[in-house]
């Protein structure tokens, strides 16, 4: 049986996974220490998302281990994994937007194992939530969304968060906002794993970095080591 090392928050060892008969993840491995932000880039279409739906549930891998704190959770469903402290933040943001902004985190914290941020928390780290508690999900802007998306995995008291795509569509300033809030949960101890398009936002939020293409890791490396590698840049970035 493996064992990660104490200070893994996450790590996955040879995982294989399948839509039907499309291998997607190819003896993938990976880890993420606790506390640390690693960045998983890549082209569309590379397997990105698939490794998030992979370690949550979503989508069970034919073989391989995904280790959670020392303890195997492959094959466990969604729910059992998100009550480990495992939070799916999905590009889509699956809020409900027929809920009021309060309404969506109350949900969220009533139906939370453990109790994880305060509301109050909360609204002082999204101020832009606080002034839009009385509207529907459907009545904010796609920044808002994220923020609301993000806000609830804080308040079920996640402990590694999975972020897909946090910035994709957003304005530039609303992209800076949503770094800042990474950065403060990084800076909270909560674990993430950030799939993102954006490669410079990637890069400014990221400990580390694997590089991913065809379903397999071809790089791993610092931020500054990817900035630095102009043959990784281009063949697997299009950069």
């Amino acid at each position: 049986m493996a064992v990660a090392p104490a200070t893994t928050a996450l790590a996955l060892e040879a995982i294989n996974t399948y839509y039907g008969d499309s291998h997607i993840l190819k003896d993938l491995s990976l880890h993420v220490d606790r506390g640390e932000t690693v960045a998983l880039l890549g082209r569309n279409g590379v397997g990105k998302t698939t490794t998030l739906k992979s370690i949550c549930g979503w989508v069970a891998p034919r073989s391989g281990i995904v280790l959670f704190e020392g303890a195997q959770i492959q094959g466990k469903g969604m729910m059992q994994v998100a009550r480990l402290g495992i939070s799916l933040v999905p590009e889509e943001r699956r809020i409900f937007t027929n809920l009021t902004v309060a309404e969506n985190l109350r949900l969220a914290q009533v139906t939370a194992q453990r109790p994880g941020w305060t509301l109050e928390r909360v609204y002082e780290k999204f101020p832009r939530l606080r002034e839009r508690l009385k509207n529907r999900g459907d009545e904010i802007s796609g920044g808002e969304k994220q923020m609301l998306a993000i806000a609830r995995a804080l308040v079920q008291d996640a402990k590694v968060i999975l972020l897909d795509e946090p910035t994709e569509g957003l304005a530039p300033l609303i992209v800076r906002e949503v770094e800042n809030i990474v950065r403060e949960i990084k800076a909270s101890g909560v674990t993430v794993l950030l799939v993102e398009q954006n490669l410079y936002s990637a890069l400014s939020l990221a400990d580390r970095c694997y590089i991913i293409d065809q379903g397999q890791i071809r790089f791993e490396g610092t931020p500054e080591e990817v900035r630095q590698n102009e043959d990784v840049l281009k063949r697997y970035l299009h950069v």
